[in-house]
């Protein structure tokens, strides 16, 4: 079968263009924003990539026609599949029945922690032999890629709440037909397509209402948001995580995430011990032992396996060290996890200087509707660089005045890399905190510490 993807190029369509060509499909596609890592990785699997104005890419006509839930009514491409009546459906709906109906399903839902603790869970599957597919938001480092399909009957997969289609404005989640779905935690986010906090319950629960009576769903005791989800049903097995005595919990955690015991009603499965910071990954690492459980994998073996885990790129990973500067890149853009991560980093380098560096990209943010709880998630940094890429719809020094360090806002990268270039010094940490290109700022940084302050330690 000819598989045609528009909107090829994102880390999802990506993975679905990936697994449909490991199922013997041939498939082609298309997108606005072509260039690598995506692009090369696309092209090296054998699969034609074209511009997304390029209306000859439909003739001959594919079998079908996959769509990317960025096209919408009026492009080009779109119209065309419409008025020519090709068969056509979304990801998530080719996904869920051409691969996930066959599976046992790990899905993880949330605001925060997806990518990493579906990471971790195939990390633990990998890691007792189990053999897992997946399709995750990054690219995983033992794997070297964001999704695969294997004749193994477990399958992982990000479950993502954001809208399907443009024919489909359902979470892509109730596609996903879980076993085991992991509930992380859930918080206002894109402000783009849900008007408020029930909205987005209301797609939770439709996700909660597939998971099959000899299923599992897990979440934190202690999130109020998902416990009125729970509490509209539930009619699969549920484990409560932070619950010390009838379900799963932490103890004896090191202040930075570093090291922490794991325990199950009570009883003590093991201690962690990794390079990862911070409570958010000690939290994600809690949900995915758990989940492997659930799937059969003993909680002392995914223990032992998370000891030696990698996380993904972008989340908190040391992009480069120039002479005794070391500069971070992490995914946070949202208050929440942007407070998580720099708490982690805090921790774990005390008094040592801390430059955060911001990009307030996501649609929600863009709104402004975090914008009053912004200047409290960044006060553990000791500087602060804010990138006004021109798109907000508020001005960043509207909350100059909550902060009580210096701040510093530019809409030109290449200032802001000269502000934070003179700032650094041997010791400091540059964290840069951006679910974009941010502008080519990492890069930038990068060669501009390099010019100013000598030779690359490490990368």
């Amino acid at each position: 079968m000819h598989i045609h993807i528009l909107g090829i190029c994102g880390t999802f369509m990506g993975g679905i263009a990936a697994i449909a060509r490991e199922l013997g499909h041939r498939v082609t596609g298309s997108d606005r924003n072509v260039y690598p890592p995506m692009s090369t990785q696309l092209e090296n699997m054998g699969i034609e990539i074209n511009q997304d104005d390029d209306l000859t890419q439909l003739e001959p006509a594919p079998d079908l026609v996959i769509i990317g839930n960025a096209m919408s009514r009026g492009h080009p491409l779109v119209e065309a599949v419409l008025n020519a009546r090709l068969p056509y459906t979304s990801g998530p709906a080719w996904l869920g029945e051409q691969v996930l109906r066959h599976k046992w399903v790990l899905a993880v839902a949330g605001t925060h922690g997806k990518t990493t603790t579906a990471s971790m869970l195939a990390h633990i599957l990998q890691s007792a032999d189990m053999q897992p597919g997946f399709l995750i938001g990054g690219v995983l480092p033992v794997f070297g890629c964001s999704a695969r399909l294997t004749e193994s009957p477990f399958f992982i997969i990000e479950a993502d709440e954001y809208d399907t289609a443009f024919f489909d404005k359902r979470s892509k989640f109730v596609h996903y037909y879980p076993d085991t779905l992991a509930l992380n935690n859930l918080e206002f986010d894109h402000a783009d397509i849900f008007p408020d906090l029930a909205a987005i319950q209301r797609q939770f629960h439709h996700l909660v209402r597939t998971v099959p009576g000899t299923g599992c769903v897990l979440a934190p005791a202690d999130d109020s948001a998902l416990q009125e989800v729970l509490r509209e049903g539930c009619w699969s097995e549920l484990q409560w995580l932070n619950e010390a005595k009838q379900g799963w919990s932490l103890s004896q955690s090191s202040p930075d995430g570093c090291a922490f015991n794991v325990n199950f009603k009570g009883e003590l499965k093991g201690r962690v011990e990794w390079a990862l910071l911070g409570q958010h990954n000690m939290a994600n690492a809690l949900m995915a032992i758990a989940a492997a459980q659930h799937a059969g994998v003993p909680a002392t073996m995914a223990v032992q396996a998370l000891n030696t885990f990698a996380a993904p790129k972008r989340r908190l990973e040391l992009y480069a060290e120039v002479a005794g500067i070391k500069v971070y890149d992490d995914f946070a853009h949202h208050p929440t996890a942007m407070q998580s991560t720099l708490q982690g980093l805090r921790a774990h380098v005390g008094q040592q200087l801390i430059l955060a560096v911001i990009e307030p990209g996501s649609n929600t943010m863009r709104q402004g509707v975090h914008k009053a709880t912004l200047a409290p998630a960044l006060k553990l940094a000791d500087q602060v660089y804010a990138y006004d890429n021109g798109r907000l719809e508020w001005s960043l020094q509207d909350i100059s005045e909550h902060l009580q360090q210096p701040w510093h806002i530019s809409g030109a990268v290449d200032e802001l890399v000269q502000m934070i270039a003179r700032q650094a010094a041997s010791g400091c940490h540059v964290l840069l905190m951006s679910n974009s290109s941010f502008g080519g700022l990492r890069e930038k940084l990068q060669a501009t510490l390099i010019q100013m302050h000598g030779d690359m330690d490490a990368k």
